[in-house]
């Protein structure tokens, strides 16, 4: 077993995997090089941690047994190529918290929906009083919550970041909802690479777990031809087809599990769009393999709330709806959102490119959009593309 280990990054992710390894009785160093948040100081002074910011001290880090890095380093990152070169082990938070805890992981990933079926799955299985913990891209840190709360139950959304950096850890139930080119920047522009960080979600899973994915995916449907899933699969489409678990019948969402058939009219869910539809049929599969109750399924996917800056109604100017759907990162959840638009609109895009391939929302574009605004610090594609 390492005895010396460094984390890199003191974010939520890094302050909670210094205090489960503390707490554990390793020698743990923290280094960011960005300045710290006070709060994440406090903690890690709390515990007698000690940090440093602005600045890598290279002969710690390269001095470690093992490294925990933060999902928002990239690996062409100096230090980590350091480290790489070395061959010091390199892992994720989650990694690190899962060797800690035998409880249920249900994990969460895909390009787009995952924070809406996060939350969801979340409501539900808190609403219907079972021992549960948020983490992962929301929620505290698994690590920390481990080391100082822990839950019998945890649900989880991962990123390809963190995807990128987990080995033994194991999901119960899996969630895959798609897979649409994003953050390829972080993948050498290459798609391929992507997709096998997002499928990484099923590695260690067995026959006794289960895997939730978008059946009418051409991408996750090719992978799983080449390499099929060891756990057991419940793919959620919109119509009723062979093999398909979760679907929409005569406006109503039907759900097969071996806990049962769980029913539920259309028009009662919380959420609005296709694209929900799927987030719901996704968490209603999960909250019906824990063996939720009908009814306290159906309560909460009636009276869930939604995701801050995820189509977020600010306020209406003048008779305009301003709305706030800066959650969508990448090209097709904009997609989702146009589509879901019935009025003209006025519509502001921009950030920093990722390899996005904007021929996706052309046709909505044309057909709903009025006038574009483009912000960021790179939007020379953008003008390339739209003007």
């Amino acid at each position: 077993m390492s005895n010396t280990i460094v984390i890199l990054g003191a974010g939520e992710s890094g302050a909670g995997a210094a205090v489960l390894a503390k707490t554990k009785g390793f020698d743990v160093f923290v280094s960011d090089f960005s300045s710290i948040k006070p709060k994440y100081k406090e903690l890690l002074d709390t515990y007698g941690v000690e940090w440093e910011e602005e600045r890598h001290s290279e002969d710690r880090i390269l001095g470690a047994d093992e490294v925990i890095k933060s999902p928002g380093i990239p690996d062409k990152a100096p230090i980590i190529r350091k480290l790489k070169e070395q061959g010091t082990p390199i892992i994720s938070e989650i990694e690190f918290a899962g060797r800690y805890t035998d409880s249920k992981m249900i994990c969460i990933t895909g390009s787009n929906g995952k924070t809406t079926t996060t939350m969801l799955t979340y409501h539900i299985l808190s609403q219907a009083g079972l021992d549960v913990g948020l983490a992962g891209n929301v929620g505290n840190s698994l690590a920390l919550q481990v080391a100082v709360a822990p839950h019998a139950y945890y649900v989880i959304e991962l990123s390809s970041f963190q995807l990128d950096n987990m080995y033994d850890f194991k999901a119960d139930i899996a969630v895959l909802l798609n897979i649409t080119p994003d953050h390829l920047d972080r993948y050498g522009y290459d798609m391929q690479n992507y997709v096998n960080a997002k499928f990484r979600i099923l590695q260690n899973q067995t026959g006794q777990d289960a895997f939730i994915y978008w059946n009418d995916d051409p991408i996750i449907a090719r992978e799983l031809e080449k390499h099929p899933a060891k756990a057991t699969c419940y793919p959620f489409a919109t119509d009723e087809a062979p093999g398909v678990k979760a679907y929409v019948k005569q406006k109503e969402l039907v759900i097969e599990t071996p806990n049962g058939i769980f029913k539920m009219e259309q028009d009662l869910l919380a959420l609005t769009g296709t694209h929900n539809r799927y987030n719901s049929l996704a968490s209603g599969i999960a909250a019906k393999l824990l063996d939720i109750q009908d009814e306290k399924i159906r309560a909460s996917l009636s009276d869930f709330k939604g995701v801050e800056h995820r189509l977020e109604k600010v306020s209406r100017v003048r008779g305009v709806d301003y709305i706030n759907d800066s959650k969508a990162t990448n090209v097709n959840s904009c997609w989702y959102a146009l589509q879901s638009m019935t009025t003209p609109l006025v519509l502001i895009l921009g950030g920093t490119d990722k390899g996005n391939d904007y021929s996706e929302i052309e046709e909505l574009v044309k057909k709903k959009v009025r006038a574009l605004i483009f912000l960021g610090a790179d939007n020379a594609k953008l003008h390339a593309f739209f003007d």
